[in-house]
């Protein structure tokens, strides 16, 4: 018998995490408003500290307004459960204590019986290791978690809450931004998009943009030139980037439209950023996680210093979209995507079923509750998909060589 759920959003912001948690409200509210409702505050930080919103029948009353929004009314954190010396540091446990037996004990505390937890494979997994901790004390704890990344990278699951939405409004972005390239004579624009392992949204970004220029009507005669707009080049961190060659082939294009439009991959190039900073002893920034701090060490402006030079550029724009692009309200795509997950993620909590939610590619795309053990991030992005190839074909990119794979666990 399930009396209490408790929610809670964590890691990066994704266009889907308001949404997700008015679905999860709705289903409860329309099965069975006897079950109690709690949500902790900025993720795994507000468990620790004991901190949440209880959510009142005005609350599930208005659910259906959160899928109006992008962020998350919850707030989320980049608090690791594993990473006890930042957790001291925060001040979110004592010397001595077990970060997993803090927050177990805080779920006893409250009487949770379901824990949906909206994040990535980091999430997820924490969350899961949580409940096996539980159940070593005789305690059922039912943890549903939803796939939440704009990398689209969570092994086994095709598509992620908020990807898509994230390339539309990625794309939307670059509508402002390329306008600028004939600001100056011999522009060259960087279009900096997140993903850090994975670069399926750069090339969905690229792609959408791309479609849109081919679907709009233009007059050369006077400058508006869809040559100028276009895609120009899209790197990622799965593909081989030659920068002299494509210095060349970029040039040839600078020479005759008068400018350059790069879509590149945060992720891109960074072993070689790396390798530059430890040369020159220069400490590598991380977070939490022992990621690199993709914002403190700039590659586009790395990317955009390989190329100016080459390119004999007057003037170099490095323009970034992720937080335009990440903190949007779900689009039309991922609001069904949405419903469907989070309908499946409280039927599953009801069944006691565990797992996360989503469109198994192991399975033959089930949307089902794939299990804990078989969730892993850094999904790489296929670059042999046609769509994308296709689109490369188009801007008169070569098709590039894969990067070696990474492998999961």
């Amino acid at each position: 018998m399930i009396k209490k759920v408790a929610l809670l959003t964590a890691g990066g912001f994704a266009p889907c995490l308001s949404s997700a948690v008015g679905g999860l409200i709705e289903r409860y509210t329309e099965l069975d408003p006897s079950i109690e409702i709690i949500a902790y505050k900025h993720g795994y930080q507000g468990l620790l500290s004991g901190d949440s919103y209880t959510v009142t029948p005005e609350v599930r009353a208005n659910a259906a307004r959160l899928h109006q929004f992008g962020g998350s009314p919850l707030g989320n954190s980049r608090v690791k459960l594993t990473n006890t010396k930042d957790l001291l540091k925060r001040g979110l446990i004592e010397d001595g204590q077990d970060p997993l037996k803090v927050a177990a004990d805080r779920l006893i505390a409250d009487g949770v019986d379901v824990l949906h937890t909206i994040g990535g494979d980091d999430t997820n997994t924490t969350a899961a290791d949580l409940a096996a901790f539980l159940a070593t004390h005789n305690y059922e704890l039912t943890v549903v978690g939803l796939p939440k990344t704009i990398d689209n990278d969570v092994v086994p699951i095709k598509q992620s809450l908020g990807a898509d939405t994230a390339a539309e409004m990625g794309s939307r972005f670059s509508r402002n931004a390329m306008a600028e390239h004939n600001a100056n004579a011999r522009m060259l624009i960087v279009h900096e998009i997140m993903g850090r392992n994975c670069g399926w949204l750069t090339a969905a970004t690229a792609s959408k943009y791309h479609d849109w220029i081919n679907e709009s009507v233009w007059v050369p005669e006077i400058g508006l030139d869809k040559r100028a707009w276009d895609v120009h080049a899209v790197y990622v961190p799965e593909g081989v980037i030659d920068i002299n060659a494509e210095a060349e082939r970029l040039r040839a294009i600078m020479d005759e439209v008068g400018n350059v439009n790069i879509f590149l991959s945060e992720g891109a190039g960074v072993d070689e950023i790396v390798y530059e900073m430890e040369a020159e002893g220069l400490e590598v920034p991380r977070d939490a996680f022992g990621h690199v701090r993709l914002d403190r060490v700039n590659p586009g402006a790395w990317f955009a210093r390989q190329f100016a030079g080459k390119l004999h550029a007057e003037k170099v724009l490095v323009q970034k979209s992720g937080y335009y692009a990440r903190s949007a309200a779900a689009n039309d795509f991922d609001l069904a995507l949405i419903k469907s997950m989070t309908d499946l993620a409280v039927d599953s909590a009801l069944r006691r079923e565990p797992g996360v939610i989503g469109h198994d590619e192991e399975r033959g795309g089930e949307l089902r509750a794939i299990e804990f053990s078989r969730i892993a991030g850094a999904k790489p992005f296929d670059i042999t998909s046609p769509w994308y190839l296709q689109m490369l074909d188009e801007i008169g990119q070569a098709h590039p060589a894969s990067q070696p794979l990474p492998e999961h666990h």
